[in-house]
């Protein structure tokens, strides 16, 4: 779906600060804690997450400018035409096989998205390479460990899948094996075109009545689970995320791994592969299986340890093995694993059919395409899985929260170093119901990005935060009302850092903002301890002043003289004849004689300019 501007502008590549923003602070370690709001119900959560050094973007703003601002999608596998059809008709698409690390790394740096399949390896050279301008790189397909995450994280690049297309393909490829190894078809084909005719040789086994153990019951282990049970199997799964309610609800029962590899017929690879999952199957694990067990995999080569797996059919553990991936792909051809009399083997032809190459395809393209405009993908896996429905919601605040923290950075004196950060939302919404990922990401960005040269979205926000010490704190206070709306306003709070306005400073002595959305546009509504009401829009000048008659014009006529169009005004006072803030907004940036009037205005205490 498409997406306020707030968000695109969250995934997309940033411009470099504008001259003239608050100068460059030290970050440190985090400092006092902020004392807790007395009467009310919160919760507090911190950012942890997994940055390297901030992206060089001058070169990819320069590529795509000479390529007239279309974005430039590498391909380095082959993808269905009607994939490479859409992605055309939106970028400009170099499809390039079989690259070498070398030219990957190359090419890397002149394109805005990567789209590859298992082949092509993603690492950690490859984001350094692309030097902050690649901002997404598609998997044609649902395994992601060709992928380094954590790089691609750290660079503030998405990485999206293509997690369903493939799904009853895949399924049907692993019952084809199932049934292919149980009657030895494989084995029989190939002894009968060299002219021989061995029916006793080739007695199989049945299917109904066996139990087979699914290794993994995501998308398309419980596909397989389905096909299976509607072969008369006994059908049981393990994988310690799934949710027993769908299991049960197609009649699996979800069981330890040693008791599914253990009291299994058959067992089905469906699990991915991770550190965890590495030669899971190793000789261990075939020692607890029964005697004679039948294995499939369609998952990942690497969870098996395959010279254990070669032991185990030798011994007779494994009596037969059927498998469509290997550790090394393609296997060597003098693999023993391959050629052995009792193995089926297919070359990765999970995905294989014609209908799911062109789902995968398409699939693919949508996310990479969606990603490039700035829409979150829902198969993003390495940004936080926020539905549909909730970022629709939210994205009115989405702007509001960077602003936020834009406007809070530029008041502190140069030289203070940011320790904590505390955003504080007020909802009448239960804070379980309540996703704010996507705003305290926003408020990182607002912090981070006018002080440094640093690349900061939704992917790598959390990161950003924690490298650089800048601890987030997020706390709701709850109030009394229609839980409709989700959030009345969210506050920021930088402690122990110097202002270089006082009027921003609380009783605590933090510099504190707050704002509200009012009519689908972000409003100011709190300076320190003043109330004032300006659209955050344009840029903002901050006056304190002695509440008293004539300041307000003094200072509008200067602005006038200056040729400044004023947007918005609020002034907000403590009491009558006390202090007071004068909130203005303009759409110009005033110059140095402008601000020196400003300054010299009878009863103007302080002031400042930000920028928004």
């Amino acid at each position: 779906m498409a997406l306020a501007t707030p968000l695109r502008h969250l995934l997309a590549a940033q411009p470099e600060p504008a001259a003239g923003a608050a100068p460059s602070l030290a970050l440190t370690q985090p400092g006092r804690a902020f004392p807790p709001h007395r009467g009310v119900r919160f919760r507090a959560r911190h950012a942890a997450a997994p940055l390297s050094s901030p992206p060089a973007r001058a070169a990819g703003v320069a590529a795509r400018a000479a390529g007239g601002g279309r974005p430039t999608v590498l391909v380095t596998e082959k993808l269905g035409a009607a994939g490479l059809e859409l992605l055309r008709a939106f970028a400009n698409v170099d499809c390039a096989y079989e690259l070498t690390a070398e030219e990957l790394r190359a090419k890397v740096s002149l394109v805005d998205a990567l789209v590859v399949r298992s082949a092509t390896r993603v690492t950690r050279e490859v984001f350094e390479a692309a030097r902050g301008r690649l901002r997404v790189v598609g998997r044609a397909g649902v395994g992601i460990d060709n992928v380094d995450l954590q790089a691609a994280t750290e660079a503030g690049c998405l990485v999206v899948n293509a997690p369903t297309a493939n799904t009853v393909a895949a399924a049907e490829h692993a019952v084809a094996l199932l049934a292919a190894m149980a009657r030895n078809v494989a084995q029989a084909d190939a002894s009968l075109k060299t002219g021989k005719w061995q029916r006793s040789k080739y007695v199989g086994v049945s299917l109904v009545g066996k139990t087979i153990a699914i290794m993994g019951f995501g998308k398309v282990g419980s596909e397989v689970a389905r096909r299976a049970k509607g072969l008369g199997m006994d059908v049981i799964a393990h994988d310690p995320y799934a949710p027993v309610d769908r299991a049960r609800a197609i009649g699996v029962d979800l069981v330890s791994f040693d008791d599914a590899i253990s009291t299994a017929d058959f067992i089905s690879l469906h699990m991915p592969l991770t550190p965890s999952t590495t030669k899971i199957f190793n000789d261990e694990t075939f020692a607890k299986m029964t005697k004679g067990v039948r294995l499939i995999n369609v998952a990942r080569g690497g969870v098996v340890d395959e010279e254990a797996l070669l032991r185990a059919l030798d011994n007779g553990t494994v009596a037969q093995a059927a498998l469509d991936v290997f550790f090394e792909e393609p296997p060597p051809k003098d693999s023993k694993l391959v050629h052995h009399e009792n193995v089926t083997v297919t070359p990765h032809l999970g995905a294989s059919t014609t209908e799911a190459q062109e789902g995968v395809a398409l699939e693919i393209a949508e996310a990479v395409i969606g990603a490039l405009k700035g829409e979150l993908a829902a198969t993003a896996v390495n940004a936080p899985m926020v539905s549909a429905e909730i970022l629709a919601e939210l994205s009115p605040y989405v702007i509001l929260a960077e602003k936020l923290g834009r406007l809070a950075v530029q008041l502190v004196a140069g030289g203070s170093g940011i320790k904590a950060v505390k955003v504080v939302y007020s909802s009448a919404r239960d804070p379980d119901d309540l996703d704010t990922r996507i705003l305290r990401a926003m408020v990182t960005k607002g912090i981070v990005e006018p002080i440094s040269s640093a690349f900061v979205n939704i992917v790598n926000a959390d990161y950003v935060a924690k490298q650089r010490g800048l601890r987030i704190i997020e706390e709701q206070i709850l109030l009394d009302g229609s839980p409709e709306v989700p959030i009345n306003s969210i506050q920021v709070q930088l402690a122990n850092v110097e202002s270089k306005f006082a009027g921003a400073l609380s009783d605590d002595g933090d510099i504190r903002v707050e704002g509200k959305v009012k009519d689908g546009t972000p409003h100011l509504t709190l300076v320190g301890p003043f109330s004032v009401d300006v659209s955050l829009e344009g840029n903002l000048l901050l006056c304190r002043q002695v509440d008293q008659p004539g300041i307000i014009g003094k200072v509008g006529s200067i602005l006038g003289t200056m040729n400044l169009n004023v947007n918005f005004m609020s002034v907000g006072r403590i009491a009558p004849g006390k202090q007071a803030i004068m909130a203005i907004g303009i759409d110009e940036e005033p110059d140095k004689e402008a601000l020196k009037l400003i300054g010299e205005t009878p009863s103007v205490q302080e002031f400042v300019f930000l920028k928004l």
